[in-house]
């Protein structure tokens, strides 16, 4: 489709000749919120490169138990099953606040890294990175506090996003954190009362960039600065948010 401007940090990261083999390959689509991708066990068609937005893998239960494992936006390719040798995602991919995307082929992008060892290679080293951030998410999970978790996820969703505000429900953070909507409620109270964030109906607002990454603690931190380490840059703020 003559793709000349992206906004992808990968593909941003690839060798001009390396991206010209997959330009070729690549449409862009809008995704909107709510949105399904793709579906537990559900064979993939495409893989995307997100330009913008915000979006989740979530673990999904028989009984329907819901959690998120991973959040990512422009930084990043989904799903790396692809990339790997699978045909289908063992997650769900639910778009949290939408805008443009690249998808490709799966078969087409399979072929190519067949192709282009340096887009294997990069492929490759993101998805070292996510392995990294699904276990800090574990650890997250298994020993830091709701409220630690949620500093450390509105962090993620701000590394991601333009502007200090994000737009979404409790009932979703309650998902994203594998808590009660309650649960949330009290969280929120407590960043507010640090100064870190306000919060109204279906938005939270950065306050205090700075607090937000003290009170995240160690749950916060060394997956960012891996990928940035492999890849390059990708967070959006480098400096404090300030009230």
């Amino acid at each position: 489709m003559g793709l000349t401007k992206f906004e992808n940090r990968l593909l941003q990261a690839l060798p001009s000749g390396d991206l010209e083999q997959l330009l070729s390959h690549l449409e862009r689509v809008e995704v909107e919120k709510g949105d399904v991708l793709a579906s537990v066990g559900e064979v993939l068609e495409f893989a995307y490169f997100p330009e913008a937005g915000l979006s989740s893998n979530i673990a999904v239960t028989h009984e329907n138990r819901r959690i998120e494992v991973g959040c990512f936006g422009f930084e990043a390719m989904v799903s790396t099953a692809t990339v790997l040798g699978s045909d289908r995602t063992p997650h769900e991919l639910m778009v949290q606040v939408g805008g443009p995307w690249l998808r490709i082929k799966v078969e087409a992008l399979q072929a190519t890294i067949r192709q282009c060892p340096a887009l294997h290679d990069l492929l490759l080293r993101y998805t070292h990175v996510l392995v990294m951030t699904l276990s800090q998410t574990a650890m997250s999970n298994a020993i830091f506090s709701i409220e630690e978790r949620l500093a450390r996820w509105i962090l993620m969703a701000h590394d991601r996003l333009d502007g200090d505000e994000l737009l979404l429900t409790h009932d979703f953070l309650a998902i994203m954190l594998g808590t009660t909507r309650s649960g949330v409620t009290l969280a929120m109270q407590a960043l507010e009362g640090h100064g870190a964030i306000s919060a109204k109906r279906a938005r939270i607002i950065v306050q205090n960039r700075a607090i937000l990454c003290k009170l995240a603690g160690a749950s916060y931190g060394p997956a960012e600065a891996e990928y940035e380490r492999l890849i390059g840059p990708f967070r959006r703020k480098t400096a404090p948010a300030a009230g």
